[in-house]
């Protein structure tokens, strides 16, 4: 197991890396494809105990944890690293339900994001997905760990998980059939639940775009329904839902909003559609809400990187629906909404706490 290498050095502005994997194969692997991509990676260990020695010598921009290592593995790692030496976290995991689970527990102990390991023979699988892989470790270096810790530690925001936290005269402020289109990407899954678990129970269905792989998102469906007054499930070609029902769009498949009747919309999943850039897309789900809702609408773009949501809170808001973007202080990353921002569509930009009373108390 090495430790401090510092291989080639990163181009001007690039973030630092220690990388983290029980196999030598994989951690030369890995650090291959970041520094030929620039990314200096400044160290390696083998296990968790090594990682925290080779993180409080080199104190890199970001660390890429594997999730199963012999001795200390990836989710005790992640904690003490975050009590030690805080240090923007990407977690390494199968493409596999039991992955998806253990990820989602690094996410609540402090990593910022994941990248998921494509099935069949890893290092073909990895080389393949590299260029994913190297703008999944910028995007975690860009995060803001600030804003992260304040979001998972908040005890204010823990009592606000509980289903039903949201106050009945919240409720009252939804006047008639409201239909809600929530994107985000990185930093989003804990974002998403703390803004559904305040949502107060009501005449509201919400259909979320959240960028994961399909092996994740029917478990983050499992995971919303328990932290929220909702029925949440993940999306299936041709699915309904009402009042106080929520839908998560499928990973590998696009979300459009195919009809809307009687206060139940229905949704269509496009797997055909290459022209995006994340699968799912949310410009694709909110533009089709756009097209196909005419009762009360309301866009709402939250902590991620890219540009994904851009178009689609810009076609929202030409239909007449009520825009929020998340505030870049409240932000894990400052890239969607900022986006959002730009095109002139958003109606108003809130604190992460605040979204939920916006979306019942805004003006779609």
């Amino acid at each position: 197991m090495s430790r401090t290498t510092d291989r080639r050095g990163g181009r001007d502005g690039s973030p630092r890396v220690v990388v983290v994997d029980d196999s030598p194969f994989m951690r030369g692997l890995i650090s291959d494809l970041l520094s030929d991509a620039g990314v200096a990676v400044v160290g390696e260990a083998g296990d968790g105990e090594e990682a925290l020695s080779v993180v409080a010598e080199t104190r890199p921009d970001v660390v890429t944890m594997d999730v199963e290592m012999p001795g200390m593995g990836g989710l005790e790692a992640v904690e003490r690293l975050m009590e030690e030496t805080p240090t923007p976290v990407l977690m390494l995991s199968a493409h596999t339900d039991e992955g998806a689970e253990v990820t989602f527990e690094a996410l609540d102990r402090g990593a910022v994001d994941f990248f998921a390991k494509p099935g069949g023979e890893v290092s073909t699988g990895v080389s393949r997905e590299s260029d994913r892989l190297v703008e999944a470790v910028r995007s975690v270096a860009d995060a803001d760990l600030d804003a992260a810790t304040r979001e998972r530690d908040d005890p204010s925001a823990a009592a606000s998980r509980s289903p039903g936290a949201a106050s009945e005269a919240d409720a009252e402020d939804v006047d008639g059939p409201l239909t809600v289109v929530i994107a985000a990407s990185t930093g989003g899954p804990n974002a998403v639940e703390r803004v559904l678990s305040a949502l107060p129970m009501a005449d509201c269905r919400v259909v979320i775009v959240q960028h994961m792989p399909e092996a994740f998102t029917s478990r983050f469906a499992n995971r919303l329904d328990e932290a929220s007054a909702y029925d949440v499930r993940e999306a299936s070609d041709g699915a309904r839902i009402g009042a106080g029902e929520a839908l998560v769009a499928r990973g590998g498949s696009h979300t459009r909003i195919d009809s809307y009747r009687s206060g139940r919309l229905r949704v269509k999943l496009d797997e055909d559609d290459d022209s995006h850039t994340v699968t799912p897309a949310a410009d694709v789900t909110m533009r089709s809400a756009a097209e196909v809702i005419d009762d009360p609408l309301v866009g709402v773009v939250l902590t991620g990187m890219g540009s994904d949501a851009a178009e689609g809170i810009r076609a929202m808001a030409d239909a007449g629906a009520y825009t929020l973007a998340q505030s870049e202080d409240t932000c894990v990353i400052y890239g969607m909404p900022k986006r959002a921002v730009e095109t002139g569509g958003v109606d108003a930009v809130c604190d992460l706490d605040d979204v939920a009373g916006a979306i019942v108390g805004g003006e779609a």
